[in-house]
């Protein structure tokens, strides 16, 4: 995927350096919970922190334990670039599994997407806690809903 000359909003390496494959791969040599949750913390270690001026009320989740913002912008060639940040490592972790997801791509490729197999897939879903996993199926929503507002027809 060539990416353009414009200017991206908070970049970062998912889903351009860090693909869904390299993901699954990493995720299924982990064997127990605890390297799963090991690689959420790598995972949002690489994930850059906003700045100030970005994490503005309106890109804001609520009902979220850890606060978390998620935020987008539509590229000049049609696909959609997303950020985010969580103040919580794991949550973080999590956004970045999303990202990593849907980075570059269209909104129909996007509403597509089955992100919650992708947790499945990934062996976290059923390690989450209820409150955690409700976060991600919040994310996933919002991801959902921002999408659908650029499908036309």
């Amino acid at each position: 995927m060539t990416q353009s000359t414009e200017t991206l909003t908070a970049p970062h390496p998912f889903g351009q350096e860090i693909s869904q494959q390299q993901l699954i791969e990493t995720f299924n040599q982990c064997r127990q919970w605890e390297d799963r949750y090991r690689q959420l913390i790598l995972l949002a270690k690489k994930l850059p922190t906003l700045p100030d001026n970005l994490k503005q009320q309106d890109i804001e989740m609520s009902g979220c334990e850890n606060r978390v913002w998620l935020g987008h912008q539509l590229l000049s060639d049609g696909n959609l670039h997303f950020y985010g940040d969580s103040e919580g490592r794991i949550v973080k972790g999590l956004l970045a599994i999303i990202l990593t997801a849907i980075e570059g791509k269209t909104p129909k490729q996007i509403s597509e997407a089955h992100l919650l197999a992708l947790f499945h897939q990934l062996g976290l879903e059923q390690q989450l806690s209820g409150s955690r996993l409700n976060g991600v199926k919040s994310l996933i929503h919002t991801v959902q809903n921002i999408t659908k507002h650029y499908i036309k027809g």
